[in-house]
């Protein structure tokens, strides 16, 4: 078996593990200030919203030999708007630029044949309305909103409504992460960014439905005991799927990876970057949810129950009282480490303090002869 195999079989019994529900209020420290700095990114920076979203023009030119840069530079100066330049797979370029009407995009169009020396006919020209975006933007807060609500449902009554609400703050904390790292570094946001984001949705709640799986079996009678608390179980269950969380992360992190940066860093194919970043970011922070911020909130929200409080209670108790007896036993072997040693002191030793004789009167007289 390899270490890690290892590992995860000692985690899943039990004979090793970490303690992540102790540690809860320096994760949810950690989560606080990574939202915190993705909403500061998305109130400073804000998201650069596609064309699908602004309405525009996307000019398509065949194999040509002029540079990215110098298309973007004619593109602006035609059109009086930032363009967005894209090196295409067969040698073409796409040219896309918002906030461009009919009459407008025939004169770029006229434009871009002059200057990049591409007859005007074999550019294709497409013009994209604003409320075409609009209706998608639209469509994706519907779907978004019914996604949240079933989950809850679900949730809730396969286990229970504690771990539904952990379950959607998860998905908010994800969610907002995502949003405020596209406004950080700028990327696109297109309808494949909005498919990313649903599927790290459901991604995320797999990883933290395994958890609360794991959990609710462990749950099961705790109050007829007192070895464990309900925070001792819940730390229990992370550990316990632990190896397998991180595998199925790193298994589907690596081909979006490739997407994010050979596909569209590498090879230069920056459509690819809209969904990849997505996917890349959502599945990192789902990974991250699951441990660290749903199962402790559940923890925390199932505490507050009068059983869990007394379970608590009785089980902190006896492991006072174990503590006690186990100091007791201790001084009582101690002490009797000691008797032993002084039983067992050699012949001629000295024990305690020694009896001097008396001066003077003690001495013997020499016989006189």
């Amino acid at each position: 078996m390899s270490r890690l195999g290892n590992l995860g079989a000692r985690l899943y019994r039990g004979e090793v593990g970490y303690d992540f529900i102790g540690k809860r209020r320096i994760w949810y420290g950690v989560s606080v200030l990574i939202t915190i700095t993705a909403i500061v990114g998305l109130a400073v920076s804000g998201l650069n919203m596609g064309i699908e979203f602004k309405g525009g023009a996307v000019f398509t030119t065949p194999k040509t030999s002029v540079s990215v840069d110098h298309a973007e530079e004619v593109a602006s100066e035609a059109s009086g708007h930032q363009a967005i330049v894209q090196k295409l797979g067969n040698g073409g370029l796409r040219i896309q630029i918002t906030e461009v009407d009919t009459a407008k995009s025939d004169q770029i169009k006229d434009k871009l044949s002059e200057e990049l020396s591409v007859p005007s006919e074999k550019i294709a020209a497409d013009l994209v309305g604003p409320s075409w975006g609009e209706q998608i933007a639209n469509k994706a807060w519907t779907g978004l909103g019914v996604f949240m609500v079933l989950v809850v449902i679900y949730l809730a009554i396969a286990f229970e409504w504690r771990m539904a609400v952990a379950a959607l703050v998860a998905l908010i904390h994800d969610i907002t992460i995502t949003v405020g790292v596209y406004a950080l570094v700028g990327f696109e946001v297109t309808p494949g960014t909005v498919i990313g984001l649903l599927t790290i949705l459901g991604y995320s709640l797999y990883d933290t439905v395994v958890v609360f799986d794991s959990l609710k079996e462990g749950t099961k009678g705790i109050t007829k005991q007192t070895r464990w608390t309900y925070s001792d179980v819940a730390n229990r269950s992370i550990n316990s799927t632990l190896v397998r969380s991180i595998n199925t992360t790193v298994v589907a992190l690596l081909p979006v990876a490739g997407l994010l940066f050979i596909g569209g860093g590498v090879l230069g194919a920056g459509m690819l970057n809209d969904i990849s970043l997505a996917l890349f970011v959502g599945l990192a922070a789902g990974a991250y949810s699951s441990i660290f911020i749903a199962t402790p909130l559940v923890a925390d929200l199932k505490e507050r129950e009068p059983q869990m409080k007394a379970l608590k209670k009785r089980v902190l108790a006896k492991r006072a009282a174990a503590s006690a007896k186990g100091e007791a036993t201790e001084a009582e072997q101690a002490d009797e480490d000691l008797t032993d040693t002084d039983d067992a002191a050699p012949a001629g030793a000295v024990v305690g303090q020694r009896q001097q004789p008396p001066r003077g009167h003690g001495r013997t007289s020499e016989k006189r002869r």
